[in-house]
This record gives C-alpha cells, structure tokens and sequence, in this order.
C-alpha cells in the first residue's frame, strides 16, 4: 500500500475482523498481522557479498507492505476467489487509497531445478 496515507477507517477494520474471523472458523486463516511503516525499519542489504544495514526513513518508497496474512486452501481457485474479496473489501471501504493485495504460494523448498 501506499506509505504514510494513515490509519485505515474503522468500517474497513470491522469488516476485517468479521472476514478473518470466518476464515479462521474455517481454518484457512492461519496466521497475519499488520506491520508499522518503514520509520523504524532496518534493513540489511547483501550486494556482492558484503552485508551492509541500512536504516529508515526511507525517502524513495513509495509503497510498503502494510500487513500479512498466512492461509491455507483446497485449491488455487479458491484463494484467488478469496484474495478477490479481500481487495473489494479494501475498495468498498477505504477507495481513496491505493492497496495491491497479493497472492504468493510458500515454498517448501528448496525446489531443485528439473533437467
């Protein structure tokens, strides 16, 4: 989401709760949270083999992850239906802000490659 647009209205919170809530009856919701902005941040960056920390602010973003979420589903259909209605819920109650909800598989990995 977009860095620094505030809190989030308490419609979107409420209706937050009421969909996590369901998910967790379910049990597709796993386990999420929501994260602070990047003020406070620390960031260690590994270039050329060399680890360097980089602390906040950081001036050039533009936009941060604002919150996580772990779930599990039956299948790839279903989570995107899901993911779907998680955004609508963004856009039905909190529209003057831009928020990209995405959707990533997690890897048991490490995956080896296949010859």
């Amino acid at each position: 989401m977009e860095e620094g647009v505030g809190t989030p209205p308490k419609a979107l919170f409420d209706a937050m709760d009421v969909h996590i809530g369901e998910r967790a009856a379910k049990g597709v919701f796993l386990d999420g949270g929501g994260l602070y902005g990047t003020e406070d941040a620390v960031n260690f960056v590994v270039r050329r083999g060399e680890v360097n920390r980089v602390d906040g602010p950081y001036a050039e973003s533009k936009e941060v992850v604002g919150g996580w979420a772990i779930m599990q589903y039956d299948s790839l259909e279903e989570a995107i239906e899901d993911q779907r209605e998680f955004a609508e819920l963004h856009a039905r109650h909190w529209p003057e802000v831009t928020v990209v909800a995405t959707l990533r598989q997690i890897s048991d990995g490490p995956e080896a490659p296949t010859d």
